[in-house]
């Protein structure tokens, strides 16, 4: 195998990547580039950057991405509706395939010859982390310490860095793994491996017990613009502050807690406890808005694509081209999702109230129950005999399929006692009207 002669190394600050810095050194002789990625974790860069030279690095590079974040990877995968399995909103998925972007692109410019990173061999990191290394930088080296090293816990990460004067933080363990971004704090391992185990009181940190959320809830207005949110309560927001208001706002009303099994990549599954305050309250809001803004076929097919789009993100093919093909089906779905979504948060909960839009297809006069000039409720008559002519043909053609919904004693018991049997089409006895 080639030996790298300079590594750029997805730096994070924590144990494992510093560990990693001397390691790479030690291990292939070689320099060192550590490339932080600001996502909106809320590290001190001064001290990162001050560790990372003391575990070695012979460069450090801190790049600000989080606007880029917020517009190019969270808002395109709110505009897809992409929620994996349902309930997690893809914050740590989305994250990865911008910071390993970014680690290309220092890689690229600080002639690098490989590219490392600080995941298991167990997690879905690796993936999202080398898929993009191989759609973005197929011809540089990949080095993944963690299937290499014979470093099997975190006792002996601690001497080896001790032993290399690697600084080793002394606060005390928390017992779970923590990676937080603009748009979400996820906790897993540790005691939260037990799923049938509570969350321990005091874990979450962007969000209030519901319990202790305040008594009255509170109303927000977001404003959205072909689907991306561009406002809040009439306000127009920079797409990180408008991220970072909701964060304050939901979180203080508990809202934005999920606690989910749910299936890796790698095939095991594992449980994560995750904090979107914002999120929660923009996929809510958007979706909402969508119900108003799409026709009908439109927003049912979207729905079949927006678990799709969501597997991909979380199955690291991000750069794919299915996912930029998926993308561009989206896009020309938003250009009609305009308009604003009013929102109640109490309790832990964010429920849609109101929804309006310029281009809403909802018409009162249509939908009321009053009188209407704009349906004649006569027309349905001929709309149902013509939508049920082909059940009406196969059940006259095949009456042996046609299964009988009735019991085998002939007869149903109601609240009034035995009602007569109802005969299957094709089965009555005396002779059709």
């Amino acid at each position: 195998m080639t030996q790298p002669t300079r590594v750029a190394l997805a730096y994070s600050g924590g144990l494992d990547t510093s560990v990693i810095i001397p390691w790479l050194k030690e291990q292939y002789g070689c320099q060192v580039v550590a490339v932080v990625a600001d996502v909106g974790q809320g590290d001190d860069f001064d001290a990162v950057r001050t560790k990372a030279r003391r575990s070695g690095a012979d460069a450090v590079e801190v790049m600000d991405v989080r606007r880029e974040f917020v517009t190019d990877y969270i808002f395109p995968a709110l505009r897809a509706d992409a929620i994996y399995e349902g309930r997690y909103l893809l914050g740590t998925s989305l994250a990865r395939p911008l910071i390993a972007r970014v680690q290309v692109e220092v890689a690229l410019a600080e002639g690098c010859d490989a590219l490392a990173h600080g995941c298991t061999g167990k997690g879905n990191d690796q993936v999202r982390f080398e898929l993009a290394y191989q759609a973005l930088a197929p011809h540089l080296m990949v080095i993944a310490p963690w299937r290499e090293w014979t470093l099997g816990s975190r006792e002996e990460e601690i001497e080896y860095a001790r032993a290399r004067g690697v600084p080793v933080p002394v606060t005390k363990e928390t017992p779970y793994s923590m990676d937080q971004n603009l748009w979400h704090l996820s906790f897993e391992s540790g005691i939260l491996e037990d799923p049938w185990a509570e969350p321990p009181r005091g874990m979450h940190r962007l969000t209030v017990d519901p319990e202790d959320a305040p008594a009255a809830g509170a109303y927000v207005e977001i404003g959205f613009e072909r689907g991306a949110p561009a406002s809040v309560d009439g306000r127009s927001l920079d797409p990180v502050a408008l991220v970072s208001a909701l964060n304050r706002l939901a979180g203080a009303h508990g809202v934005g807690r999920v606690d989910i099994v749910e299936n890796r990549l790698v095939g095991m599954k594992s449980r994560g406890v995750y904090e979107t305050p914002a999120g929660t309250v923009l996929a809510e809001a958007h979706h909402h808005l969508e119900t108003i803004t799409l026709d009908r076929d439109t927003q049912h097919y979207k729905a079949l694509v927006a678990p799709k789009y969501a597997e991909l993100v979380y199955n690291g093919l991000w750069y794919s081209p299915l996912r930029r093909a998926l993308d561009a089906f989206v896009t020309a779905t938003q250009e009609t999702v305009t308009g604003t979504v009013r929102v109640k948060l109490f309790k832990g909960a964010a429920t849609v109230v109101g929804r309006r839009a310029p281009r809403s297809l909802y018409s009162h006069d249509l939908a009321t129950f009053g009188r209407s000039t704009g349906y004649d409720q006569g027309d349905a008559a001929g709309f149902i005999r013509l939508f049920g002519l082909p059940a009406k043909v196969f059940a006259e053609i095949n009456p042996e399929l046609v299964r009988d919904l009735t019991p085998e004693s002939g007869a149903t018991v109601g609240e009034d006692g035995p009602r007569p049997a109802v005969q299957a089409p094709g089965r009555r006895s005396g002779p059709r009207p």
